[in-house]
């Protein structure tokens, strides 16, 4: 069956189940961006989520308002959380990157992760009041790492940029790699000046080694679209570019995600990004929850939102859920190029003893995540 973008399947199962509801219950949930048009514009998302959880909201008994507030460079991030605080956000989903949303977790806000793709927020600097909505790395170079596997393209040439983005991806490349069964068989760090023709030196770049595919780990987009046709071999591309591991993809068309696309796009006159999906996904774990709870107040949507019970329909075809060891979203993974989505995470045969969406990421015996409040 598949679900409508207001959730409406969902919503019968909560009726049926007579869960209890705080009727004319208004629920602010706070949004906070950096004040920059390309990292704000995610908020959309946000206030389509709005707009659904308002939908679902007439059969609970809840109302939904965002309160959004946008950040200078200079400005603290645990004083603009309570400001969302005291005006009564206490739910709160943020578009900042790993520094300050660990910065505004001081507030003791409970932040939803909708942009930070970092491992270590989801390790050794987890806290307990972040819930991560974003997929980091690790999840997505798992993702792409069990296609490549499963087609049996099982040598890999590892190439990589200079940036910290770069280094951790191809960190989580390494870490995938060992994990499914590939191999690197030579690491080719990018090193040509952006001002020469580097496209003119790929082939030898690439030469003098056999591999089945690419991968590449280049975040700022500095030299991976250079790589396809280009190559010593015809081997495919793939990671930060060629073929891309994504939390969403504007191509996708699956379990019912064309309608979520289009009434995006109608709002936000754009295709929708895996941003603008984590910040959706966010605000309605929220609604969600408030079904759930029977009420809106912080601690029971929190509780109701890592509840083993907890169920997010994310027009992925799985419903998703939080993992209690580091808060981050269980959900799978697309796998798109540019003529549209190709597969999705986990593929089938990468087993595992719970779900097999915890071969994504960090599993519960790995995990370096202690929780300890919101130090």
């Amino acid at each position: 069956m598949t679900l409508s973008p207001a959730g409406g399947v969902l919503v019968v199962a909560l009726l049926l189940a007579g869960l209890p509801a705080a009727a004319g219950e208004t629920i602010a949930i706070g949004i906070l961006a950096p004040d920059d048009a390309p990292a704000a514009a995610a908020i959309m998302g946000a206030r389509l989520a709005i707009e659904d959880n308002n939908t679902t909201g007439r059969f609970t008994g809840h109302s939904f308002s965002l309160d959004e507030e946008r950040l200078p460079a200079a400005a603290d991030p645990a004083e603009a959380a309570a400001r969302l605080a005291k005006r009564g956000s206490g739910m709160v989903v943020s578009l900042l990157d790993a520094g300050r949303l660990l910065k505004a977790a001081a507030s003791g806000a409970i932040l939803f992760n909708a942009a930070a793709d970092d491992e270590s927020l989801r390790n050794q600097d987890c806290r307990a009041n972040i819930l991560h909505v974003a997929a980091d790395r690790a999840m997505l170079a798992d993702a792409m790492a069990q296609y490549l596997v499963k087609k049996r393209w099982s040598k890999w040439l590892l190439t990589f940029g200079s940036t910290p983005g770069d280094g951790a991806f191809a960190e989580a490349l390494r870490r995938a790699a060992k994990r499914f069964g590939a191999r690197i068989v030579d690491e080719r760090p990018w090193t040509f000046a952006a001002d020469s023709k580097p496209e003119n030196e790929v082939a030898a770049f690439t030469q003098g080694v056999d591999y089945d595919v690419v991968v590449v780990a280049d975040e700022a987009g500095a030299f991976g679209d250079l790589l396809s046709y280009r190559l010593w071999l015809p081997r495919p591309v793939a990671g930060t570019q060629g073929l891309v591991p994504k939390g969403w993809d504007a191509q996708a068309e699956d379990w019912g995600a064309v309608q979520l696309q289009n009434r995006f796009l109608k709002l936000a006159k754009r295709p929708m990004t895996a941003t603008d999906y984590a910040a959706w996904l966010a605000v309605r774990a929220v609604g969600e929850a408030a079904g759930r709870a029977g009420k809106g107040d912080p601690a029971a949507l929190r509780a109701a939102l890592l509840s083993p019970d907890f169920k997010l329909a994310g027009f992925k075809g799985r419903q998703l859920s939080f993992r209690d060891w580091d808060h981050q979203l269980r959900q799978p993974i697309l796998l798109a190029a540019a003529n549209g989505v190709i597969a999705a995470a986990p593929v089938e045969g990468f087993l595992h003893p719970t779900t097999d969406l915890d071969t994504l990421g960090t599993d519960s015996p790995e995990t370096k995540c202690r929780m300890g409040g919101t130090k």
